[in-house]
Order: C-alpha cells, then structure tokens, then sequence
C-alpha cells in the first residue's frame, strides 16, 4: 500500500513538473484589450508571446465573451480582410507579436462593454512538444484609440 500511494505521489510529482516546463515554455507580455462602446459586440486582444521553444497557440477563451477566435489580417486583391485561422505557430526563440493589423485575438459575442482600465482575463491553450497546457493573463483594457506601447513612444516622435 505504501509503495503504490509513493509511486502516485511521484507520479504526480512529475506531471506537475512537466506541466510547470511546458507552461515556462511561453512567456506572455504587454497583454492589453481594446475597450468596446455599449453597442459593440467584438473587440480584439493583444500581447507579445516568446516560446524558449517551438509551441502553437490552439485556442483561447475569456469569461467576457461568448467566442475567442485566433485571426490574421491578411491583404487580397489589394483589400485588408480578417480571417479566423485554427493555430498560430510560435518558433522558438522569437517573439510573435499579436497587434492591430496584424495576428490578434478576436473577442466575439462580448457580455457587456468593455471599459478602459479594467482587467480581462484570457486564458491561452498552448502546446509545446507533446504537452498542452492552458495560462491565464490579466489583459487590461486600453481606450478605443489606443496603440501598442512602442507605438505610442515613436507616434510622439511625428
């Protein structure tokens, strides 16, 4: 009896820290949503992801909205359109920059408006190797008119 509540405890032990690796895998900064207007039913999520190695972002969710879709904007026959697409990779090393204009979580079916200065909670469902874990950020909502920081420090500079 004893040795098999051992083995248990040291079995998981070890998912927890295979879990704990997996989840230090990616690293989440400057995470911010636009705030919306009282009519508004979407709005879009924005954050630095660096993977120390090869990930993908599968999904995301928020308690806000009734849908969470991973997008691109992409240009086609000269037009700026937006586009769910299933997963975005993450390479190792490198920092994939979710932005207006560019990849970006999309918060659909929104709950009620969302006001600057408040806190969004966005979990993301990342897989890196064979394991998949979920991490809850604290987004904070930004005005309507806002940019992502280093923008703002160069639009000063016009």
């Amino acid at each position: 009896m004893k040795i098999r509540t051992l083995a248990l405890q040291c079995s998981t032990l070890l998912t927890l820290c295979v879990a704990s690796i997996a989840h230090a895998q990616v690293t989440v900064s400057d995470p911010w949503v636009r705030a919306t207007t009282s009519q508004q039913k979407a709005t879009g999520a924005f954050m630095k992801l660096d993977a120390a190695k090869a990930a993908t972002l599968l999904s995301a969710s928020s308690p806000v909205a009734g849908v969470v879709e991973i997008h691109e904007m992409v240009t086609q026959d000269g037009v700026m359109k937006m586009r769910a697409i299933p997963d975005l990779p993450l390479p190792a090393g490198k920092t994939t920059e979710l932005k207006p204009g560019s990849y970006h979580l999309m918060l659909m079916d929104l709950k009620e408006p969302l006001n600057a200065g408040q806190k969004v909670p966005v979990t993301l469902v990342i897989e890196a190797g064979q394991q998949r874990h979920e991490q809850t950020i604290e987004a904070e909502v930004r005005p309507l008119n806002s940019m992502p920081a280093a923008q703002q420090h160069q639009h000063g500079k016009h």
